[in-house]
């Protein structure tokens, strides 16, 4: 399995990690830690040297009850940290927005892959990735960041979650993505209940199209502290835990804040899905 990004294509034969570098001053998990450009950068290429094969720059918070930043505010935030770290890495750079103007500065700025929570579903989304060449991720949310965790509901959450990312791939491909350079997030966390979110988990199988690879963010989140009683600041073993199920049932790119750790659990895990697919 591959996935195309403008000029380079990501070999997804093994599962890879994605770190994630907030440039924010409210994000839920570092509290905007690495909010300066300085330490955006430096933070960037730590992850870089701990086996990240995609690093994700992010300028506005998604989590629940979010509010929505300014497009200059966003812009600041993440097209110098994206330049900087683009002439220093060897991996592939990510932006995590929903906006079509930031898409297109950072994919300019270096970037070759989208992550979406919105799925292209802003105005002139679809076209500016179609036209930047990039890869995209489309996050399946039920709601907005402000309001999704107030009271999301399903019949089937894994139908409706597939039946929603199968609809956006359709419009992607209608739009001119070509199918090799999508891939999909069930969206733990985004309008989801505890439940619906270890249903999703339990599905990853059978999340996503054949040919089709499937990203899961479980890092830190909220799924973790319930299950353990943890605050975020201490949610690594489980957050590795989850990460390392999700590789099992067929995840090809997980999403996380620690990346030295979650690369160990997701080789274990890869080791393992091959031996129990061959039966050695």
């Amino acid at each position: 399995m591959k996935l195309v990004c403008r000029d380079a294509v990501l070999d997804l034969g093994e599962p890879v990690v994605m770190g994630v570098l907030n440039v924010t001053p409210d994000s839920f998990s570092d509290g905007g830690r690495h909010y300066a450009l300085e330490a955006a950068v430096a933070r960037g290429l730590e992850m870089a040297e701990e086996g990240a094969a995609i690093i994700d720059v992010g300028g506005e918070s998604t989590r629940p009850g979010a509010a929505s930043v300014p497009l200059d505010e966003e812009m600041l935030r993440v097209v110098p940290v994206i330049e900087r770290l683009a002439a220093r890495i060897p991996c592939l750079i990510s932006v995590d927005t929903s906006r079509p103007e930031v898409m297109r500065a950072a994919v300019d700025s270096g970037a070759s892959l989208v992550n979406d929570v919105r799925a292209l579903r802003e105005p002139g989304a679809l076209e500016a990735v179609a036209a930047t060449g990039a890869a995209v991720c489309l996050m399946h949310m039920q709601g907005e960041p402000r309001t999704m965790q107030q009271d999301p509901r399903y019949a089937d959450v894994v139908r409706e979650v597939r039946e929603f990312l199968g609809a956006r791939i359709v419009a992607c491909v209608a739009a001119g993505i070509p199918r090799e350079r999508l891939c999909v997030d069930p969206g733990i966390g985004f309008g989801k209940r505890p439940e619906h979110n270890l249903a999703l988990l339990a599905a990853v199988d059978r999340i996503a199209e054949p040919g089709i690879p499937v990203l899961v963010g479980v890092s830190r989140k909220s799924l973790v502290g319930i299950i353990t009683g943890r605050p975020a600041a201490d949610r690594l073993p489980g957050s590795l835990a989850l990460a390392a199920l999700a590789v099992g049932q067929g995840a090809a790119i997980v999403r996380a804040h620690d990346v030295a750790a979650t690369v160990d659990a997701v080789k274990v895990a890869a080791a393992w899905r091959r031996a129990a697919a061959t039966g050695d």
